[in-house]
């Protein structure tokens, strides 16, 4: 649930040209589905907690899933998933969020600081940071397509042979 404390530390940070956004959504989706141990990677970038403070500290909740029968028909309610959410803020001002499936309240508080380092505008570090989320995101996306494959290789298609009356 977002609160109005939720609203105004979002409308307090200042507004970012459109291909940021563009660039944030990706870099906020690769933090989010990297595993804990991927994020290892980064912690070099992780200023030392006296350089931030948490706005909110990492705290778990649920979510409702929604679905798609057949991945295209009418939406219901799948079920509930375990998230966890973090704000931080740099001495500097820039806010970082974080939302993750899960229960790792580390892990949402390094996203939170990796988010937040990003808008700092350092473009070595920022460059450095990128370098390593893509090769997160390519284990990912390999990983995803290694399980399609095998899912794929166990579909049964049905068909019924019709006999000819003549």
């Amino acid at each position: 649930m977002i609160t109005s404390a939720d609203a105004t530390i979002a409308s307090s940070h200042h507004e970012k040209p459109a291909e940021h956004l563009d660039e944030r959504k990706w870099w906020m989706g690769v933090l989010s589905r990297a595993a804990t141990h991927d994020l290892y990677a980064l912690n070099s970038f992780i200023p030392p907690k006296d350089s931030y403070r948490l706005i909110k500290k990492p705290e778990i909740g649920t979510v409702m899933v929604e679905a798609r029968a057949g991945g295209a028909g009418r939406r219901f309610n799948f079920g509930e998933a375990t998230v966890t959410r973090c704000v931080v803020q740099l001495m500097s001002g820039e806010l970082g969020f974080s939302y993750a499936l899960g229960r790792d309240k580390g892990k949402s508080e390094q996203a939170a600081v990796i988010d937040a380092v990003l808008q700092s505008g350092d473009a070595y570090v920022k460059n450095t940071i990128f370098s390593i989320l893509k090769t997160i995101e390519k284990k990912h996306l390999a990983a995803k397509n290694l399980q399609s494959r095998k899912a794929a290789a166990t579909k049964v298609n049905f068909f019924t042979l019709v006999r000819g009356d003549g």
